[in-house]
């Protein structure tokens, strides 16, 4: 079976997103990952529409990497938006803009397809054994994702409106942040899990929760690879590393207590974290930390399959 290449965009809250790679059977060979930060979910206005500035920025960046697929001969390019896309008013004009532009056609996918596409692509990319159950969590820009599930079945699949880019805007005024705005910010994400994991516990799903003792939980999304680089102090990013990592509770707790206290161009120093994801890293830390203790995990295996790779494979 001969290889086809593919590529696979992914607009988000924070971030646009371009994997290549060549897909054999249910195989993905040769990966290769981009980003661009173009924070589409800070140019939404007090309406709900996305500035011409913001379209303009997030579709020069979807065109660049667009282009990009081409060079690489893709036999087809999948592109998608998520939360803030889901969220803005004028996000069929936006479309408009891809299509005009980047020749594209951009399908912008709920929470739930969203949740659907992550665990496709965890599964691609771990091995998991037949009796073990996963939690699979996906903390963007604007929205994180919960998929609970085996290696053949999604038993629990839901997306909350909390982001690390969308509550840094609500809560934080100033970095390093307050004593108060962190109390808040804290109790607002607690809040909302806790609620997720009383909706689970109190379900059907919760039996089986409580009878497995083989439940992990495995984390993808930008906020986890990097406090997974922060752990390992990883001067150049290697995605090598980051697959299949671990991070445990105290690591999570530990970085928050050490960054929040930093200014934000002393967040921009810090080693392994790429500076433009200074800005929201305590925020998404403390939706992983609020996450790890309602579910009572002391680890996450980080994985650097997602979504993209999911889009793929699920092709």
């Amino acid at each position: 079976m001969s290889e086809k290449k593919y590529a696979a965009i992914d607009v988000g809250t924070n971030s646009v997103r371009l994997l290549l790679a060549e897909k054999k059977g249910d195989s993905l060979l040769n990966t290769e990952k981009f980003v661009n930060t173009t924070r589409l979910g800070s140019c939404i206005d007090s309406e709900g529409n996305i500035s011409s500035d913001g379209i303009k920025i997030t579709v020069d960046a979807i065109l660049e990497f667009a282009n990009k697929a081409r060079m690489y001969n893709s036999e087809k390019i999948f592109c998608i938006g998520t939360a803030a896309l889901r969220n803005a008013k004028n996000s069929a004009e936006f479309a408009e803009e891809v299509k005009k532009r980047a020749k594209l056609d951009l399908e912008i996918i709920n929470g739930e397809k969203e949740a659907n596409l992550g665990y496709i692509g965890v599964i691609g990319g771990i091995n998991l054994e037949d009796e073990d159950l996963v939690l699979i969590i996906d903390i963007g820009g604007g929205s994180t994702e919960f998929i609970l599930g085996s290696k053949e079945k999604v038993f629990y699949k839901k997306s909350l409106d909390i982001g690390a880019l969308l509550l840094t805007e609500k809560f934080v005024s100033e970095m390093p942040e307050k004593k108060e705005e962190l109390n808040s910010l804290y109790e607002y994400i607690n809040n909302e899990v806790s609620i997720l994991y009383n909706e689970i516990k109190d379900s059907k799903i919760g039996d089986i929760v409580s009878d497995n003792f083989n439940l992990k939980m495995i984390g993808i999304g930008g906020t986890i690879t990097q406090t997974s680089a922060i752990n390992q102090k990883m001067i150049e990013y290697s995605r090598k590393k980051i697959h299949m990592s671990e991070v445990t509770k105290k690591e999570v707790s530990k970085q928050i207590e050490t960054i929040s206290a930093l200014s934000l161009d002393d967040r921009r120093n810090v080693v392994g974290l790429q500076p433009k994801r200074a800005e929201i890293i305590v925020t998404g830390e403390l939706i992983l930390k609020s996450i790890m203790e309602n579910f009572g995990f002391d680890k996450v295996i980080v994985s650097e399959y997602d979504n993209l790779e999911g889009l793929l494979l699920n092709y």
